[in-house]
């Protein structure tokens, strides 16, 4: 979601929880008399940034006095959570896999990290020319301590002018998800099921994305399958 200098938007969220999450510039965010102010950052490849929680059966204004670019990532869930402020301080960032599968992860909604009730969120960071996502890897039956089913949402952002990246899903049952995308700033790829990996970035041009997962099981966690072809691919994910 784009805002104009001194734009706003407002919105319900139904049945559902949400994070507000500045992609670029900073914003206030009112919530049923709570506000919180988001500093943000100036760009998504600037580092992490704070965020705020809206709960379901909320009414929520965004207003951003220079304007600025804000995703709204959010899960239908059961409980009704309070409204929160995420410091950015307070975002987990871990440097994951090695050598050209090394990228940057910044856990700020991950299961462990912020308590919410279905929605689970982070951001990744690869350098030009690496792979992420990687190995292949599925969430989508719930196997207890193994696997949990989690749909997911990858929206990409790509450093720089006319740069570019890949994204690969391929099925993990008959008639399942088959997809190889081009993908560029402001374009997403949607995982209802199936294997999915590598994300690959163009040389020369860091790619981001925002993962946004959430599923119908009790259990909140981000359990994964490795594709057994690619399982001794895992010290790079390591």
């Amino acid at each position: 979601m784009e805002l104009a200098p001194g734009g706003t938007h407002t919105f319900t969220t139904g049945d559902s929880e949400w994070i507000v999450l500045p992609l670029g510039g900073a914003c206030t965010v009112e919530i049923e008399g709570k506000e919180f102010q988001l500093l943000g950052r100036e760009s998504v490849f600037a580092g992490v940034t704070d965020f705020a929680y809206v709960p379901r059966d909320a009414r929520a204004q965004i207003a951003s006095g220079a304007g600025g670019r804000f995703a709204l990532a959010g899960a239908k869930c059961e409980r009704r959570l309070p409204a929160r402020y995420g410091p950015a301080p307070e975002v987990p960032v871990e440097d994951r896999g090695s050598g050209n599968c090394a990228r940057q992860v910044r856990n700020f909604a991950s299961a462990d990290a912020f308590d919410c009730d279905k929605l689970i969120a982070v951001e990744v960071i690869t350098p030009g020319g690496n792979w992420s996502s990687y190995p292949p890897h599925k969430h989508d039956e719930n196997r207890p301590g193994a696997e949990t089913e989690l749909e997911e949402i990858y929206y990409f952002e790509i450093d720089g002018p006319n740069g570019f990246g890949y994204q690969r899903v391929f099925p993990s049952r008959v008639g399942g998800s088959d997809v190889l995308a081009e993908v560029r700033t402001g374009d997403a790829v949607l995982v209802p099921d199936g294997w999915h990996g590598p994300s690959v970035a163009q040389p020369g041009h860091a790619m981001y994305y925002l993962n946004v997962m959430a599923g119908p099981g009790q259990e909140r966690q981000w359990r994964i399958c490795f594709h057994p072809d690619h399982v001794e691919s895992t010290g790079g994910y390591r």
